[in-house]
């Protein structure tokens, strides 16, 4: 039995739920203590994700990334490299579609740090970015790990956009929900429910830890 679909969907959920740690924490800082012009739309566009069909984000994906898109043209005519149908397009998909999960799990867990414990860091001299490592990050670490579980999760069973911006390739681009897909499609019950069985797993595992980080003092 070909289990490349599971190594290619951990592999490319553990490269997403990376960038998302970084991209959707920082992200998550700035809506919650910045104040400034565009936030609500900031906030809304980073929502979009969470809300679109999933087809719908890779349709705009293929505008931005795409060989004649608006990012992808001049990456084509500078390296004559397309993303489009590889296992990076799958990363970036799945990244885009996990991280409003992040962002907003995130953003509740460090809105509810108290800001005096920040204000007593600057008075004692720490700057921002160590007031943020030193103490934000530590007192919202249950929100953050919840958000990166839920994040890793989401993007495991990532499937509208892939298929979109990466296609269905054996081997290269067909991560779980995909094959499961194409198996289902050509008769190959057995596989399609292994693969399922897989992902239900994963499912409920991530459900278990959610609750136990969200019930740990």
């Amino acid at each position: 039995m070909d289990y490349s679909p599971l190594v290619l969907s951990l592999w490319v959920s553990a490269l997403a739920t990376s960038i998302i740690a970084v991209l959707g924490t920082l992200i998550a800082y700035v809506l919650a203590r910045k104040r400034f012009f565009g936030r609500a739309m900031l906030d809304a566009f980073t929502t979009l994700p969470m809300i679109l069909p999933p087809t719908v984000t890779g349709y705009y994906l293929i505008i931005l990334l795409g060989k004649n898109g608006i990012i992808g043209n001049y990456i084509y005519k500078l390296t004559g490299w397309s993303v489009m149908f590889t296992w990076q397009a799958a990363v970036i998909a799945s990244t885009v579609v996990a991280i409003p999960i992040m962002i907003k799990s995130a953003k509740a867990a460090i809105e509810s740090v108290d800001i005096e414990y920040e204000k007593a860091a600057f008075t004692l001299g720490k700057s921002e970015t160590q007031t943020f490592f030193l103490v934000t990050l530590p007192l919202a670490k249950k929100g953050l790990i919840a958000g990166l579980v839920l994040s890793f999760a989401r993007a495991l069973g990532e499937f509208g956009a892939t298929i979109m911006v990466a296609g269905n390739i054996p081997e290269k681009t067909s991560t779980m929900p995909l094959a499961i897909y194409s198996a289902f499609q050509s008769g190959e019950d057995q596989f399609a429910t292994t693969l399922v069985i897989i992902l239900t797993a994963v499912s409920i595992a991530v459900i278990y830890i959610t609750t136990r980080i969200s019930r740990t003092d």
